[in-house]
């Protein structure tokens, strides 16, 4: 299984359930989202303008994913709801095509876009790399079933803060193909 095959896989809309672990707070939390994963084509307009963005020739790029969350989270104060949205686009090794570079686009506008890495294993899980200047987290996902996924991840602050959570999610429903752009889909 290649990059561009689990994303296409991981396209629709899931229920998560999540239960994290706070070790420095001793403290663990629980969760509900719905996710939307969109999956875009290698040039849809927006794969193409974060890979500029990047420096990127978007050639290299083989798919990408709009992905959108809406939840609660039992931990925090509010216990209010959490939601957000972020861009993924994977860029392979053309080297080694299951590992490469991971371009990441936050929703939110003030936050800055992020490269990190991915490596696919021989027993076919997603691991998804992202370190950031003070922060390490590490992503793993895998399909038990088609309609049913598990995923891992490790959230590491350099001042010893860290998360471990684990999440089992159900597809409720399949998205519409890859978006192209207007060219794109003009020409075909």
């Amino acid at each position: 299984m290649d990059i561009k095959e689990i994303f296409e896989q991981s396209a629709g809309k899931w229920f998560s359930q999540r239960t994290g672990h706070h070790p420095a707070f001793k403290q663990a939390e629980s969760g509900q989202s719905n996710i939307t994963i969109e999956r875009l084509a290698a040039d849809a307009l927006e794969v193409v303008q974060l890979c500029e963005h990047y420096h990127i020739d978007p050639k290299l790029a083989v798919c990408g994913a709009r992905i959108t969350w809406d939840g609660t989270m039992e931990w925090y104060e509010d216990k209010g709801k959490r939601n957000g949205s972020t861009l993924l686009i994977p860029i392979p090794n053309p080297d080694q095509p299951n590992e490469g570079r991971l371009l990441r686009q936050m929703g939110d506008a003030q936050k800055a876009p992020v490269m990190g890495r991915y490596m696919i294993g021989n027993d076919h899980a997603l691991t998804m790399i992202t370190e950031y200047e003070t922060m390490y987290s590490e992503e793993r996902l895998w399909f038990a079933s088609p309609n049913f996924r598990l995923r891992t991840s490790i959230l590491k602050h350099s001042g010893g803060f860290s998360m471990a959570c684990l999440y089992s999610e159900i597809r409720m429903g399949v998205s519409q193909p890859p978006k192209k752009t207007e060219d794109a889909a003009a020409k075909a």
